[in-house]
């Protein structure tokens, strides 16, 4: 009995094809040593025959593998296993040991992980959530967004259109947010002053790889965003902390560490303080300006989520009174519209947005240029700024139900000062309560919420981000309900 009745195994009712079931299954054999070069394959008329195919599949299954290089035809001879098939293909080239039992899983080479980086990816799918503070996506105008996007598939210059852009991101928008920065924002920019991303971890990415070097001093607030130190680290820099307080940033204390130490930049929320929503107070604005261009260092100005204020107008940021150049000034639409539509923008002198331009090149050609396009044609037909000013005046509205609920089922148990922007209240828990295990009870409720770790390097805070935009009012009160109930368990 020729040794392929027992080598191939076909079954008609799965995918994939036929032929291609033939030719994976020799090229395994062939790999694996247990057909070796030289061997003379069956005829494809007594192939099709054993395995009660049609003849046609065997031709092409061995067309297949020709074409490949696996096989080779002698004419008047017949088909057989390719002579020059090195033998390195037919033997394992290390100790069957130490060779990984499953390569799908394991490989085979090593490589260092990065502990630092070990931190799993915020995946909320629980019904009802009190999030880092995120938008509520049913309410972007998904309609407009729709035609605008079907629009820049289909009209215009296909080539144009559909092919290679500028790296620093498309010129329609970086036209239209030129534009609208400076009017609300305040800041003095042209097309050339803005380099799209997607995103603020992107921008940061790009500053810390392409600004920062092995050794450098990176201040960062003795509570703030991970993903910041994340980058900052990756790039080699030393972190120095600065406390905060209900001011912001204790710009004393920077001043004190920039008298010893070389600064090579801070990262600030100047607007709204990570993880607290603070503002940093006028006077500290002003002396951190100041001191960016006295000793040198860059500020790198984090504005996640400017568009959301609600005791009076928007803070301008940093970068509006600047008169040195040394702030970068870094946004997204995440928060705008939701955090599925990755466009955001980097703001900074010219010459440094054409070299940071130049590194994003090599790491990711240019962005989504269609959803750039589009988010430039809602910019200019104002619907972003329509839907920005409904926002707001939804998410004020959860935020008061948000407090009040708060203050009236657990306010004996938590503390907090309503808000005056952000998406989150700052919440502090009685330090009795576990918030590992009650973030945890509350999840198999049906409610997500982080258990503070995330925000704290002091792990004995007993404190979190409740995010109150997101939800409804009927949501909220639901999700207040159940932390209620596990609390008195």
């Amino acid at each position: 009995m020729n040794i392929l009745n027992s080598l191939l195994t076909i079954d008609k009712s799965q995918r994939p094809a036929v032929y291609l079931q033939i030719a994976n299954q020799l090229m395994e054999h062939i790999k694996n040593g247990k057909l070796k070069p030289g061997y003379k394959l069956l005829s494809s008329r007594d192939l099709s025959a054993v395995l009660g195919v049609h003849r046609r599949t065997v031709v092409q299954a061995y067309d297949e593998l020709l074409a490949q290089g696996w096989l080779e035809s002698v004419s008047g001879s017949g088909t057989f296993i390719a002579s020059h098939l090195p033998q390195m293909l037919l033997q394992r080239l290390t100790d069957p040991e130490s060779v990984s039992e499953d390569p799908i899983k394991r490989a085979g080479f090593d490589f260092s992980p990065v502990p630092m980086l070990d931190r799993p990816a915020l995946k909320v799918t629980s019904s009802l959530h009190l999030d880092d503070g995120f938008p509520d996506a049913r309410l972007a105008p998904l309609e407009e967004l729709s035609r605008a996007y079907r629009s820049q598939l289909l009209t215009g210059n296909a080539y144009a259109r559909l092919g290679y852009g500028d790296t620093k991101g498309a010129l329609w928008l970086r036209k239209e947010l030129s534009s609208y920065l400076n009017d609300t924002r305040g800041l003095n920019t042209s097309c050339d002053n803005i380099l799209i991303v997607r995103g603020t971890i992107m921008g940061l990415f790009l500053v810390s790889s392409g600004l920062l070097a092995n050794g450098d001093n990176v201040v960062v607030g003795e509570m703030g965003w991970y993903g910041a130190k994340m980058n900052f680290q990756k790039a080699g820099a030393n972190i120095l902390s600065i406390r905060s307080d209900q001011h912001g940033l204790d710009i004393d204390e920077l001043e004190a560490l920039c008298k010893k130490r070389k600064i090579r930049l801070i990262y600030v929320t100047s607007h709204h303080q990570y993880p607290t929503t603070v503002a940093l107070r006028a006077d500290r604005r002003i002396r951190l300006l100041q001191l960016a261009e006295q000793y040198g260092f860059i500020i790198f100005e984090d504005d996640y989520d400017y568009d959301f204020h609600y005791l009076s107008k928007p803070l301008l940021p940093l970068a509006s009174a600047d008169p040195a150049g040394m702030t970068l000034y870094c946004g997204s639409f995440t928060k705008a519209i939701s955090p599925a539509f990755r466009v955001g923008y980097l703001v900074g002198p010219e010459n440094v947005i054409t070299h940071l331009s130049q590194l994003r090149r090599i790491i990711d050609r240019q962005g989504d240029t269609i959803l750039e396009n589009t988010i430039a044609d809602l910019l200019q037909s104002g619907v972003i700024q329509r839907h920005l000013r409904k926002s707001v005046r939804e998410y004020k509205q959860r935020r008061d139900v948000f407090c009040n609920l708060l203050k009236d089922e657990l306010g004996d148990q938590v503390d907090f000062q309503i808000p005056d922007g952000g998406m989150a209240v700052w919440t502090r828990f009685d330090p009795a309560i576990d918030l590992k295990l009650l973030a945890e009870k509350a999840l198999q409720k049906g409610l997500y919420f982080a258990d503070g770790k995330m925000h704290n390097d002091n792990r004995d805070r007993h404190a979190t981000r409740l995010g109150f935009a997101s939800s409804t009012p009927k949501e909220l009160e639901i999700s207040i309900e159940i932390l209620k109930k596990q609390l008195k368990q």
